[in-house]
């Protein structure tokens, strides 16, 4: 540490994103990403953005996006907030919303960001431990005072999906805290809260175009919640930020959104992936744990989790392993890939296991 460091930045333990490794020839399946290609709409609309403009800030409020957004969701474009990823987005809701009196609750296995946004902003939290199969049990939330609560769904690194019924009995049971839903990955298989803010003042849902869009290397993500709760997200943005989205990022977010038939293709092609590569590895021996998400969270009861992520390493295949907490160790998460991205997988799995297929 320097000694020039303010306190702030010595007391920080970063959040460590996952690995992209600079190697040839890789199966990539470690970090989420969509395996197939942005719509072509999305690359017309940034070549039309090369030019004379770009000496041009952009559009701070960005409009022209947010009313694509809102008419997707069937919202007002003053329920719609948009961000540099909906990491930024998170930021923004811990800062805004959820820096309270009282503590913010989460599961004791999600999102490692959250404790990271928590020490940043120094807000206090209470982590709560999830039931034995990994889901979050809604009743441990409805128990305590809190100044807020945050949790993905469907969960990561896990994957499990709660049923929205269970997002409104959280909602019902805390009508005075603010509830942020990060549904970085509901689009493979669960049903938004969206259609829930209309009834629900403390509701925001944060989502991201890195996953279902295939735009992680446009860093767009966006909430949706009632007006009042947008306009604290604004106010932070603009205290830190007026301009966080360029005009690559608005017009290309913009042209993926209202492309509908090749987000629906992409989408089904990974949740049809995700079946088959589920049964796959059963059939190899591993547990799997039930998953609405573009991974699958599995681990082999005659392994260790971190020897499995390194002898397929060794095969040019990169998966996330997870060392802490200890309770998920055994565990891999396993971006679902292409077809032959799963099958390169499930080839180099059969020879570290010694089996036949």
């Amino acid at each position: 540490m320097s000694r020039y460091w303010s306190a702030v930045a010595q007391g920080l333990t970063p959040y460590v994103p996952g690995e992209q490794p600079k190697l040839a020839k890789l199966v990539k399946l470690n970090t989420n990403e969509n395996p197939y290609p942005p719509s072509p709409k999305v690359l017309d609309a940034l070549r039309a953005e090369v030019g004379d403009n770009l000496r041009l800030y952009p559009d701070p409020n960005s409009d022209g996006l947010r009313s694509a957004i809102a008419q997707v969701h069937g919202v007002s474009v003053d329920q719609v907030f948009v961000g540099n990823g909906s990491d930024e987005v998170l930021a923004h809701a811990f800062l805004g919303l959820l820096k309270q009196d009282a503590p913010i609750l989460f599961p004791d296995i999600t999102y490692s960001f959250y404790p990271v946004y928590c020490r940043l902003y120094q807000i206090e939290s209470r982590e709560l431990p999830l039931a034995e199969d990994f889901s979050i049990r809604i009743d441990d939330y409805l128990k305590q005072p809190n100044g807020g609560i945050i949790f993905p769904n469907p969960n990561a690194p896990t994957g499990r999906l709660l049923p929205l019924a269970e997002i409104e009995r959280l909602l019902q049971g805390n009508p005075d805290s603010v509830v942020v839903i990060d549904e970085a990955y509901i689009d493979f298989g669960g049903e938004s809260a969206v259609p829930l803010v209309q009834r629900y003042p403390q509701l925001l849902v944060v989502h991201t175009l890195s996953k279902s869009y295939s735009l992680a290397g446009l860093r767009v993500g966006y909430a949706i919640g009632q007006a009042d709760l947008i306009q604290a997200l604004t106010r932070v943005k603009d205290s830190f930020n007026s301009y966080p989205l360029d005009r690559f990022a608005q017009a290309g977010a913009a042209a993926c959104m209202a492309d509908r038939d090749w987000f629906d293709s992409c989408r089904d092609k990974v949740m049809h992936s995700r079946t088959r590569l589920v049964a796959e590895l059963n059939g190899l021996g591993f547990d799997v744990l039930p998953s609405g998400a573009n991974f699958v969270f599995a681990r082999h009861p005659g392994h260790e989790g971190a020897e499995l992520a390194a002898a397929l390493r060794e095969r040019g295949i990169v998966v996330r392993h997870f060392k802490q907490p200890r309770r998920i160790d055994p565990f891999l998460r396993i971006t679902v890939g292409t077809d032959a991205q799963c099958d390169a997988l499930l080839a180099a799995l059969r020879e570290i296991l010694g089996q036949c297929g």
